[in-house]
């Protein structure tokens, strides 16, 4: 499809929505699996000033509603593969068009008879529509994050924004393909697909991850940059040698992931494959906070980078007073101006800011040239005997050892220190949990770490719970855990 084709369509569903009655404010969700779906309903609401709700097509029917009711939205746009979920969203009293995409569901319009007879012109009164994102939720119900409405703009100044976002990261403009790999719904995805398509870069747009196939893809289409999360580099690595090397990824200049942490050992093996053209940035829907490009990366290992331009990086104490470089602390994000708000939330809005700076959650350290280090996330962190131990640094170390596919750790109750460390590991293919192994992977971890931060037992798992951005779901499994002692977080 061409450049053209692409803003027709988009052009065509802003005259379809308008037709059905729908105004710019108006709140449109979807759930649309990865495919060119997602970049036409982004392109319209954008241009026709719809608030857009990109949701997960994995959420359960319960959990699609609960945002649906919560947000309000007046359409809900759905694939005809989620027909069961359809069924949960008839009693939302706000919807007042329901669309399906793909095939035909009851009770749902077709996209092709809602865009029937409509023109593919850019339509009149063109103004910017902006998203609601709701977090993907591991630490418990969705967050719902807006940011300040815009006025009357129109938005080709927000492709204008959204090219020079991608040039900062060195995308090409005119040249190039972008490979679209993570899920559409998520904002880090959607912010460089839309940062590609607005420098003139093609879009390969994979259904689904697949590790070797997305390897066929860069070959194949010669791609030149690429967004993903530290979870698809780990599926990358698993691949036999013999098929790694197997494929040409030369063409790639840039890929950048963010998401979640990516252990230390699996970054620097990417970088030996594919060259310094990895990529860092931490943030959030709430505000893009730092950058890493490879060379700084290289110089500093494990850092997540220096502060992005109108965002200044702050380390607080417990009590609110600013650290110096080096001391570990709260992780505090200072912009020039405000970035989001929790809707309808203004207890969780006022619980994680302090003056003008907001925290995302982390605890980290900042060094004396201004780069972020991240020890871990302040609800993780375990506390034994009175002293802090990161889990992120555990499971870097346990990630090391060659029969780890996958490890979290967690504080579990204990009667004496409070909480002791308990490691959960998903072994690779092939690999047989056994005591010995256990004892093992503990001997493993205290050669690299001092004891008390080593866990005293080790569970294994055939599968650890992640989001689809590749964020442990750490809340799901210390659940388990506390609540089988009588107690609870």
């Amino acid at each position: 499809m061409s450049f053209s084709e692409l803003a027709g369509r988009a052009h065509q569903l802003v005259h379809a929505l308008r037709a059905k009655g729908l105004v710019a404010g108006d709140i449109v969700a979807f759930a649309l699996p990865n495919d060119l779906d997602p970049v036409i309903w982004l392109l319209a609401s954008q241009e026709g000033g719809f608030t857009s709700i990109a949701l997960n097509p994995a959420l359960s029917p319960v959990e699609i509603k609960a945002i649906v009711d919560h947000s309000g939205a007046s359409a809900i746009v759905i694939h005809h593969s989620y027909e069961e979920r359809a069924r949960e969203l008839e009693g939302t009293g706000s919807v007042r068009l329901r669309v399906v995409v793909g095939g035909e569901v009851p009770g749902f319009v077709t996209y092709e008879d809602l865009i029937d007879g409509q023109p593919t012109t850019a339509p009149e009164h063109r103004v910017l529509g902006t998203p609601i994102a709701y977090s993907s939720g591991t630490t418990g119900k969705p967050k719902a994050i807006i940011r300040p409405r815009a006025v009357d703009i129109d938005p080709w100044e927000f492709a204008n924004q959204s090219a020079i976002f991608g040039r900062a990261f060195q995308f090409q403009p005119l040249a190039g393909c972008h490979l679209v790999s993570a899920g559409m719904h998520h904002g880090g995805c959607q912010s460089y697909f839309l940062g590609s398509l607005n420098v003139g870069q093609s879009l390969a747009i994979m259904g689904k991850f697949d590790a070797e196939t997305a390897l066929q893809w860069i070959e194949k289409y010669k791609v030149t940059t690429a967004y993903m999360v530290p979870t698809q580099f780990v599926r990358l690595l698993r691949l036999p040698e013999e098929v790694r090397s197997s494929y040409d990824v030369s063409s790639l200049e840039v890929v950048v992931h963010s998401a979640a942490p990516c252990p230390q050992e699996i970054k620097q093996q990417m970088m030996d494959w594919w060259g310094p053209v990895i990529w860092e940035t931490y943030g959030g829907m709430e505000g893009a906070a730092t950058i890493c490009k490879p060379h700084r990366w290289l110089e500093k290992p494990g850092t997540v980078g220096r502060a992005v331009a109108g965002m200044r990086l702050k380390v607080l104490d417990d009590e609110g007073n600013e650290l110096p470089a080096g001391e570990v602390g709260h992780v505090y994000l200072e912009p020039d101006a405000p970035t989001f708000e929790y809707r309808n939330d203004p207890a969780l809005d006022a619980s994680v800011r302090k003056g003008k700076a907001f925290t995302l959650g982390e605890v980290g350290y900042v060094d004396e040239d201004g780069y972020l280090f991240l020890r871990d996330r302040a609800k993780d962190m375990i506390v034994s005997g009175g002293v802090n131990i990161y889990p992120a640094e555990v499971e870097q170390a346990l990630s090391m050892h060659p029969l780890v596919g996958d490890v979290a750790v967690i504080g579990i109750p204990d009667a004496e220190w409070g909480e002791q460390v308990k490691a959960i590991v998903e072994l690779i293919e092939g690999a047989t949990p056994s005591p010995e192994l256990e004892a093992e992977l503990i001997t493993f971890c205290r050669e690299q770490l001092s004891k008390y931060k080593c866990p005293r037992t080790v569970d294994f798992r055939d599968h650890l719970p992640r989001t689809d951005s590749g964020k442990l779901m750490k809340r799901t499994l210390r659940d388990e855990y506390w609540a089988s002692e009588g107690r609870s977080l």
